[in-house]
């Protein structure tokens, strides 16, 4: 024996009722434009910001051009690894002045990257031609490739470095 449908069950009857709506809502929505706009978020949300920062267009950059952009009073951070520079502004507790790489803010820091040095050694001087970083073992290169996808996947890549002279 089978059991048969039947709406005199209270249950049966509310999910009949509860099909029949919403099937009617999904055939027949409303169209009606509010009179009024929607005023649940009228006070603002808590998670804005009071000002957006400055936008920052992807430029060429030179190691003299680039020097600027150390974070010193407050400004913004860029670094450089193998050529691509990453504003790193975010990150102003590592990389801002006082930060463990302070000194590669504003600079190429390929080598140091590399090598996981934070000693001055490790950066080229600004009037010298880029680290064409020829030297590098395997290991160090694999490295250095390490920190390009750690930083492509957490800043901007805002520029490309090259030559003092190439621009």
């Amino acid at each position: 024996m089978s059991p048969s449908f039947t709406l005199s069950s209270p249950v049966n009857t509310a999910l009949v009722l509860y099909i029949l709506y919403y099937v009617q809502r999904v055939l027949l929505p409303r169209t009606k434009i509010p009179d009024t706009p929607p005023s649940e978020f009228k006070g603002g949300y808590s998670w804005m910001p009071k000002s957006h920062p400055p936008t920052l267009l992807f430029t060429t950059y030179t190691t003299k051009t680039l020097l600027p952009f150390d974070g010193v009073n407050g400004g913004r951070i860029l670094l450089a690894i193998a050529g691509t520079v990453f504003d790193v502004t975010a990150g102003r507790n590592f990389y801002g002045p006082d930060g463990m790489y302070g000194n590669f803010a504003g600079r190429d820091a390929s080598r140091g990257m590399a090598k996981q040095s934070f000693d001055i050694e490790m950066l080229t001087d600004i009037d010298q031609p880029l680290d064409k970083l020829e030297d590098l073992t395997s290991d160090e290169i694999e490295n250095m490739k390490g920190w390009i996808d750690h930083f492509s996947n957490k800043y901007i890549i805002c520029g490309r470095l090259v030559e003092n002279d190439a621009v």
